[in-house]
């Protein structure tokens, strides 16, 4: 009789990410933004001195 080709279960390439995990340090989109702006605003700045 043949032997059987065992092969490991595939996920299909999926990772999963947790949703439960809670960071210490939470930042809203909006201070995100206001800092890129303002870090653009103080590189125009400079540029312009």
């Amino acid at each position: 009789m043949a032997e059987q080709l065992r092969v490991p279960a595939s996920g299909g390439g999926l990772v999963r990410y947790f949703d439960e995990y809670k960071s210490r340090f939470q930042i809203k989109p909006e201070f995100v933004l206001l800092i890129i702006i303002l870090v653009i605003l103080f590189e125009v700045i400079i540029r312009l001195v």
